[in-house]
């Protein structure tokens, strides 16, 4: 596969790193060390990303967005996962569900997004019902024309404190050929209306200072206005968002995996035990061509789903090939890092542990390793009637 970059896109890419290098990076050992993104950094990060034109580089021009095709966002997004998602998560992209808005929600939602007004969550995760969508518990029934919100939703992660989530409720049953199935809808809910509640959820060892929320709806009372897209269509929407973000998550892997490597190399090249770098050895210098070996991999599965996506014919076992294949990538790389590291891998004063700690994640969000390896077996039999 051929993955020069255009003229186009070797110009963003110099935009982002150099965007990195000015806006993020310095502030990364303090995020780490404090757990949280003090609001005013947030904010200056937002800023400098709308002067860029980085901020909502995903949505349509039409919308006032960016307009990059998939191509190109796999190119901003492989070098955002060198750092935390603390930080550049500050850098909007809001969810293209949101283009399923209509009417007054395109100025209600879709737009103050767009111009970092607002800013969203996307519900979907349950404390029993994880992966298992079918075993969601969160309901939305009729009162006449509202529709009354009970259960709760739990890491759902951002940035910040947001405007409204984007919440999956159970609207009723629908019988199908392989039996009954949850009908899902997906509802726009402001923060701050009666019965919802949302505070900041569990700490997580990665990515600190990335917060996420746990939610919980006490007969909320919603309009019909506040369906996004139709009732009972919510798993298609939020299929089109999970499929594209995977293939997102795989190219962060991408990024954070090269970070990683080149500060492995370095170490390698320098750090010397019996009168030679380290990396003369055998035991050292294989790591370092299997991380070399796993990220040219993982960056050709990258690119081939989203040159798919872009024709428009990706595939749910392509992003689920790229989710499980680079997320356990970076994980042998950063845990083979660490082994060259020695001791010193496990020490605060170097960013190893920090991108060590930050890698775990990433076979775990977005749909676990065999939650992937489910949907590929099934692309495998299912045509085959199995």
């Amino acid at each position: 596969m051929d993955i020069t970059l255009s003229h186009e896109n070797e110009l963003l890419l110099q935009t982002v790193r150099a965007f990195m290098e000015a806006e993020i990076y310095p502030h990364e050992e303090e995020v780490d060390r404090n757990g949280e993104v003090p609001p005013e950094l947030g904010k200056q990060i937002e800023k400098r990303a709308i002067e860029t034109g980085l901020y909502a580089a995903n949505l349509p021009e039409a919308v006032g967005g960016g307009g990059l095709d998939y191509t190109a966002m796999a190119i901003m997004e492989r070098e955002y996962g060198k750092t935390s998602h603390a930080l550049h998560s500050w850098i909007g992209r809001p969810t293209e569900l949101l283009m399923a808005c209509a009417g007054d929600q395109v100025d209600r939602y879709l737009m103050p997004c767009v111009r970092a007004e607002k800013r969203e969550l996307f519900a979907l995760t349950e404390p029993e019902a994880g992966s298992d969508v079918m075993g969601m518990k969160t309901n939305a029934r009729r009162d006449g024309d509202d529709w009354i919100l009970n259960g709760s939703k739990h890491f759902i992660s951002g940035p910040c404190m947001p405007d409204f989530a984007i919440v999956f409720a159970a609207t009723g049953i629908d019988e199908t050929s392989r039996g009954p199935r949850k009908r899902v809808t997906a509802f726009l809910v402001d923060v701050g209306l009666p019965g919802f509640d949302i505070r900041e959820g569990n700490k997580c060892v990665s990515y600190r200072g990335y917060q996420n929320f746990a939610l919980s709806f006490s007969d909320v009372r919603l309009g019909p206005d506040q369906i996004l897209g139709e009732e009972g269509r919510g798993l298609e929407l939020s299929g089109k968002w999970l499929g594209m973000g995977r293939v997102w998550v795989g190219a962060t892997c991408c990024g954070k995996a090269e970070r990683i490597r080149d500060l492995a190399i370095d170490w390698a090249a320098t750090r010397k035990q019996f009168g030679k770098p380290i990396g003369q050895f055998q035991a050292t210098g294989f790591r370092l061509a299997d991380m070399t070996i796993g990220l040219k991999t993982a960056d050709l599965l990258v690119m081939d789903a989203v040159a798919k996506a872009d024709q428009g014919i990706m595939q749910d076992a392509d992003a689920a090939m790229v989710k499980v294949y680079c997320s356990e990538m970076l994980n042998r790389v950063a845990d083979d890092a660490v082994q060259i590291y020695g001791g010193m891998g496990l020490m605060e004063e170097l960013p190893i542990q920090r991108l060590w700690r930050d890698s775990r994640l990433e076979r775990i969000w977005d749909g676990t390793s065999e939650i992937q390896r489910h949907i590929i077996t099934r692309s495998i039999l299912r045509p085959l009637g199995a």
